[in-house]
């Protein structure tokens, strides 16, 4: 790509900047719901759940044929659980951490496995219009293939130099790795800071207070863990 270097940070949505638990259990005891015709509540599900791929969790719980479930009715299940705390999921700092980061001039993006239709259900409209770019699961190959990476830095017409990933999964470092952007962890996502560290993490954050305009220049420094220090705002 031809972008010129420059600070940039992009996220991953849930685990990162949204605490998602809730709505994606509830999503999935929607869809059981849904395909079994009784009731299935959160409680139902296995403990494994939110860590483990939905139609494999589908499928153990008895329900026929999970990808057609999961495309008849996840969207609406989703809108539905997401409906009534929209806007209170947001990790604590986030938002403030995205305010820090457009204060100070940094471009700022967002690579997410959900459809861009969803966004507007899940985060907050004050979040989103802090956010330069956001490319969804329609718009690229989704992570781990770094396509979705990649298409952020260009839209936003910055290079890979200055740039880091946050990501809470492994496969958000697989994807920032072979996209050639620092790969940083949050320990307070689905995966732990041991997995995200093993995946090639260079540093694994443990507080969402961390976001702000020192991610970029922390880079410079090896670590392994960064601990959360005050917003300079």
């Amino acid at each position: 790509m031809n972008g010129a270097a420059s600070d940039t940070v992009l996220f991953d949505l849930d685990g990162v900047l949204l605490d998602s638990r809730r709505t994606m259990l509830a999503t999935l005891a929607g869809v059981a719901t849904a395909a079994l015709g009784r009731r299935i509540t959160p409680a139902d599900l296995p403990p494994s759940a939110l860590t483990t791929p939905r139609i494999e969790v589908l499928t153990a719980m008895g329900v026929p044929d999970a990808d057609g479930a999961c495309e008849r009715w996840w969207h609406a299940a989703l809108a539905t659980a997401g409906a009534s705390t929209r806007g209170q999921r947001l990790f604590p700092g986030a938002l403030e951490g995205l305010m820090a980061l457009k204060d100070a001039g940094t471009a700022t993006g967002l690579v997410t496995l959900q459809t861009r239709a969803r966004l507007p259900w899940l985060l907050p409209e004050a979040a989103l219009a802090l956010l330069d770019v956001t490319v969804c699961r329609d718009d690229a190959e989704p992570k781990p293939a770094p396509d979705g990476i990649l298409l952020a830095l260009d839209q936003l017409g910055t290079g890979t130099d200055g740039a880091v990933f946050l990501g809470d999964t492994t496969g958000d470092i697989h994807a920032a790795r072979a996209a050639g952007v620092t790969p940083l962890g949050v320990a307070w996502g689905y995966a732990t800071a041991a997995d995200l560290t093993a995946a090639g993490a260079f540093a694994v954050l443990d507080d969402p207070a961390l976001i702000g305009p020192g991610l970029t220049a922390r880079t410079g420094r090896r670590m392994t863990t960064l601990c959360a220090l005050p917003h300079p705002r």
